[in-house]
């Protein structure tokens, strides 16, 4: 790759990495349609008209093409809450369903500086990108290009080879089917950081406890607990507190927790004790918080997700 061309198109990497993730819902495929976006552009270089479209246009349209390519005839990616009704048993078994390909999160260490995170916060909210996955891809791509991108019609009509009344005609339908499948919690207003802050700081100290009733007061009535790749979910204060009762009881009471940050929103990797008295990595757990409290906590399971959170499998002893 040529200096003048990596001096064009790698300013535009990080952003195309976050439209490939919210295309795609998981950070490892969006990286190889990054890559694969960049292969194409090089090969491409010779042909790119500065009088048709700006870098950043032409970028976003091989990307884009590229995650549609990669999206036929595949299964979308939910949560346990999209495949249907919570739980009402704090016991039943913990089989993972490791044919589903489960929605991931994304790390914020990816998004840049603080001010490209804070703009980037309400576009990247995990409840979001889990109920664009149920728009068809094509739906998906036209209403971020248009509603997170602010591309206007005519050139996201460029960009997909339609015109702009199919890009308007399928707007509309997929701004109806984020409706009826985006949570309510995405019109509820986000308490400021410190309010945030201090939620999950009491969380951290509860969880590291085995404090399960210190757990349950921090949760709204209608929390949400969910645990991919395991399909069950649960719904409330009580159902939360009996899994909590639960996992403690199975594991070890001894916890340590590592703060981080995923999609925009706190989160925090969770390492149970072992028997040579280190702590191993368990589980990395994404957490919405609302005004009256913690509303969902989306736990994860998965090597993939650990390793793109660079999260070390084994903590020392203290």
């Amino acid at each position: 790759m040529d200096e003048d061309f990596a001096a064009r198109v790698e300013p535009y990497r990080r952003e195309l990495l976050v439209h490939c993730y919210r295309m795609l819902g998981a950070v490892h495929e969006a990286e190889d349609l990054v890559q694969e976006t960049m292969l194409r552009a090089w090969r491409a270089r010779e042909r790119y008209d500065p009088g048709r479209a700006s870098v950043r246009t032409w970028l976003y349209r091989i990307a884009t093409n590229a995650c549609l390519t990669a999206l036929e005839g595949r299964s979308r990616r939910p949560l346990p809450s999209g495949l249907g009704g919570p739980s009402d048993d704090p016991h039943a078994p913990l089989a993972p369903s490791l044919d589903v390909p489960w929605l991931q999160p994304f790390p914020d260490a990816l998004l840049g500086d603080p001010a490209e995170r804070a703009v980037r916060r309400g576009s990247l909210r995990l409840a979001l990108i889990a109920a664009m996955q149920a728009l068809p891809p094509k739906q998906r791509a036209v209403l971020i290009l248009r509603d997170v991108l602010e591309f206007p019609a005519a050139e996201v009509a460029e960009l997909l080879g339609a015109t702009p009344a199919a890009v308007n005609s399928a707007l509309q339908r997929a701004r109806a089917g984020l409706e009826g499948a985006s949570p309510v919690e995405d019109d509820v207003a986000e308490p400021d950081d410190g309010a945030v802050d201090a939620v999950v700081d009491r969380y951290v100290r509860a969880f590291e406890a085995a404090d399960v009733a210190g757990l349950v007061a921090l949760l709204t009535d209608d929390a949400v607990l969910e645990m991919p790749p395991v399909p069950l979910w649960y719904l409330g204060r009580d159902a939360y507190g009996r899994f909590m009762e639960r996992l403690f009881a199975m594991r070890a009471t001894e916890w340590r927790m590592v703060r981080t940050a995923a999609n925009a929103q706190p989160a925090v990797a969770a390492y149970h004790r072992d028997d040579d008295g280190g702590y191993v990595l368990h589980t990395l757990q994404v957490f919405t918080v609302r005004p009256e409290g913690l509303a969902r906590n989306v736990v994860f399971q998965d090597a993939r997700v650990f390793a793109a959170f660079e999260l070390p499998p084994r903590l020392e002893a203290r």
